[in-house]
């Protein structure tokens, strides 16, 4: 049980990306974090890598596509503190290609994991946040600039991100009653693994290969961060944080 003042975050893709420096700079912030993903190993490295503070890091290995491994998740946080203050709807994968050559697996993995897995945990941290006391709290989802615009060979990706926006919108109506605030970051060229192709060159919509401008994964982090330091009567409903010079506003 929570019986401290610390407040309670919860970070899907926690193990590395995004989610990792999410996480790092809740942690250093003071929040209690419960790093939640599928490889076990790399929570732990990521916990490993905190520094030495009183407040806690927990990891719990997690299929956000499964609803009853995202019900064992928030059920371990309930049991442990009694409270979720912040969710942090994070965990995705970004698979793509010709859009009549997509396999329908890759199609239906996508949809579980970005889209399917953040309502799951949204209807979890729902049932935390209406119950508890103070009742309340803040959920916060990855969306993407493909929330805005795709890029080419993306469909599958791109829907579920266009998908996120508007659970996003319904999440922030639906939790009014409850002082549940929900806000979507849509980030752009953060230098993660899994976008660290971007630098040597990707596809662009007029069919030539180029690379692209980078940013600094911290400084998502630390905007995370700021969305979840506000009051619950405050709420950045839509934030984009990208590269400045990356080709999205404009004509690329």
């Amino acid at each position: 049980m929570n019986t401290t003042n610390q407040k309670i975050a919860l970070v899907t893709g926690a193990g590395s990306g995004i989610g990792e420096a999410a996480t790092i700079q809740l942690y250093k912030s003071g929040y209690n974090v419960v790093l939640a993903g599928r490889r076990a190993h790399a929570l732990e490295r990521v916990i490993k890598g905190l520094p030495n503070q009183r407040n806690e890091a927990l990891a719990v290995s997690t299929n956000v596509a499964d609803p009853e491994s995202v019900g064992k998740l928030f059920g371990k946080v309930w049991e442990k503190y009694n409270r979720l203050d912040i969710l942090f709807n994070n965990a995705g994968i970004s698979l793509g290609g010709p859009i009549d050559e997509i396999s329908v697996n890759d199609w239906k993995n996508v949809v579980d994991i970005n889209l399917n897995g953040m309502f799951f945990c949204t209807q979890e941290a729902f049932k935390i946040m209406k119950k508890q006391d103070p009742k309340g709290g803040r959920i916060i989802n990855n969306g993407s600039i493909s929330a805005h615009a795709p890029r080419p060979n993306s469909a599958p990706y791109t829907s579920t991100k266009h998908a996120i926006t508007g659970l996003t919108k319904s999440t922030s109506l639906d939790g009014r009653q409850y002082d549940i605030a929900c806000s979507q970051i849509d980030i752009g060229n953060a230098l993660t693994p899994l976008a660290a192709r971007m630098a040597k060159g990707v596809p662009q919509a007029d069919g030539t290969i180029k690379a692209e401008a980078m940013m600094d994964a911290n400084k998502v982090g630390e905007a995370v961060l700021q969305m979840a330091n506000l009051p619950l009567d405050t709420n950045i409903q839509f934030m984009t944080i990208m590269a400045t010079k990356m080709p999205f506003v404009g004509r690329g």
